[in-house]
């Protein structure tokens, strides 16, 4: 049976996949309306509804380009003024949007291939099918190559929405998945209505689809949080410093430190379990330098608790991003960064880059090694987890953290080189949302802001604003207990991208052999009608 031709001509498909990126955009922090996020992933798949692989590429890359180049606008931030600071962003955002337009070719098969399905299986099993697809896409994008990005994931778009919830059954891939799969539906509804014929009736059905999907999305808001046991508080003391954090930065020598020394004297007469400082809050190596060392001492002896505090720090020939749980008697407990940012935290394959834009190569001096240590440090009987910045975004960096016990999670990060764009709105949402999945609360610590305490349920708890010095002094509430989203949420990754290209490879031989079929029976028949004229 011949591919349905799509309803929508390529000319107006191309602005309309465009239109769909932008909504997705903007369903992310700083705008942060999240419903725009069911709208941007309906629009996409409505514009690739019986494309042939190349228009599907087309407009893939229009939604593609359309999301990425406003939503990472920030890394152009990186290289402060210099006149190629452009660079790591169009590069970054043309990748992402190449391998997202490749991605929708893959979707665009999918509804191709099953144009002749009908009833339930069109209702069901082609949603089902195509939102596999989806978060097959969006799990190869987070983790190839050099580790992947997986900054626009659907499922953290809903950070703040009453969805929200639903990460701690089913994980966040688990929540792109929904969200697709709702979106796709209703589309199907859609065309299964418009291909019933009758005007009458297919206004009908068409009415009929807003309701339930309402009724639906209004369930799902009413699931609870899976729930965690409280296992006590930890007092925190948690300092943005506001100093000159950023790479291209003009700074003296230690003003970073200054900074963060500066912001700690408000917790002078507080009583805290621990103080906890930035990614990049010391800028220079305390275990190597013993001047800088004995500032660290007595910061813990003076306001007697111990810093977890951060800095580049080498052991032989390598050099790490490391967090240090530093006392009056030196460093007890580190733990160093498990994914370095490729091309801001070390250049992979360095020789190749640095052959095509070798004047920005060569001001990237950092070589940071990956960590391979455990995640979780002893704060006197209270177990946090840490993630080092990006590290928040790996789900499997933070299911190690609560596999090794962690009752609170600490991340740590530096978004200075990102002052005044939406990086660090975006990162908050993350860590809400990781609050969220695993049930525990996270401080979120910033070098220049915004720095929050969130509670279990993804709730602010109390903040320092960005490009302020300041400090957050609270009872954090401990948790323990493994959510149904910790538990499950390698299983639902697994599932759904071998399930979903598995599937469409399985559609592929079966089209594949039916047509052979078919050619050999059109052979077959014109051969006898040869031999009998």
């Amino acid at each position: 049976m011949p591919a349905r031709r799509s309803s929508l001509p390529l000319w107006a498909a191309v602005p309309l996949a465009a239109a769909g990126g932008f909504a997705l955009d903007a369903s992310f922090p700083s705008a942060g309306i999240w419903p725009l996020a069911f709208i941007a992933v309906g629009v996409s798949l409505v514009t690739l509804v019986a494309r042939r692989a190349g228009a599907a590429f087309l407009v893939g890359l229009a939604f593609a380009a359309a999301f990425y180049f406003p939503h990472i606008d920030w890394a152009a931030g990186f290289l402060g003024d210099n006149e190629l600071a452009w660079v790591p962003w169009v590069a970054l955002a043309g990748v992402e949007s190449l391998f997202m337009a490749l991605g929708a070719i893959l979707i665009a098969l999918a509804y191709r291939w099953t144009d002749g399905w009908g009833g339930w299986a069109r209702l069901i099993a082609v949603p089902a099918l195509v939102a596999g697809l989806w978060t097959a896409r969006e799990v190869v994008m987070g983790s190839w190559p050099y580790g992947g990005f997986a900054w626009g994931r659907i499922g953290m778009s809903l950070a703040s929405s009453p969805l929200a919830q639903l990460s701690s059954w089913i994980g966040v891939t688990g929540l792109t998945f929904l969200v697709v799969l709702l979106s796709a539906m209703v589309i199907e509804i859609f065309r299964s209505a418009a291909r019933a014929g009758a005007e009458r009736r297919t206004r009908a059905r068409i009415a009929g689809t807003v309701l339930p999907a309402a009724a639906v999305l209004a369930l799902l808001a009413l699931v609870p949080q899976f729930p965690t046991t409280p296992a006590g508080t930890l007092r925190v003391g948690a300092v943005q410093g506001n100093g000159p954090a950023a790479y291209m930065d003009d700074r003296a020598y230690l003003d970073v430190l200054r900074a963060q020394l500066a912001a700690t004297r408000e917790l002078a007469g507080e009583d805290v379990d621990v103080i906890v400082w930035p990614e990049g809050g010391v800028d220079a190596d305390p275990r190597a330098e013993s001047s800088v060392a004995r500032i660290l001492e007595d910061v813990a002896e003076d306001y007697d608790a111990p810093l977890l505090m951060n800095a580049a720090s080498a052991e032989g020939e390598s050099v790490y991003n490391m967090s240090m749980l530093w006392t009056a008697a030196g460093p007890e407990q580190t733990h160093s960064k498990r994914n370095p940012v490729p091309f801001g935290e070390y250049v992979p394959d360095r020789a190749f880059y640095a052959a095509i834009v070798p004047s920005l190569i060569h001001m990237i001096g950092r070589e940071y090694t990956p960590g391979t240590d455990s995640p979780v440090m002893d704060l006197g009987g209270a177990l946090a987890g840490l993630a080092i910045c990006f590290d928040v975004i790996d789900d499997s960096f933070i299911r190690e953290g609560i596999g090794d016990g962690a009752q609170v999670f600490m991340f740590q990060t530096n978004n200075a080189d990102f002052r005044g764009s939406d990086e660090n709105l975006q990162q908050l949402a993350f860590a809400r949302m990781r609050a969220i999945e695993t049930g525990r609360s996270v401080v979120n610590l910033s070098t220049v802001g915004t720095s929050q305490l969130i509670a279990p349920d993804g709730t602010t708890l109390a903040q320092v604003w960005v490009d302020e010095a300041g400090v957050i002094v609270a009872d954090v509430e401990l948790r323990e207990g493994l959510t149904a989203g910790v538990v499950l949420g390698p299983w639902v990754t697994g599932v759904l991208t071998l399930g979903a290209l598995l599937a469409l490879l399985a559609l592929g031989v079966v089209r594949w052999r039916a047509r052979r079929g078919d050619i050999s029976r059109r052979a077959s028949s014109a051969h006898v009608d040869a031999a009998h004229p």
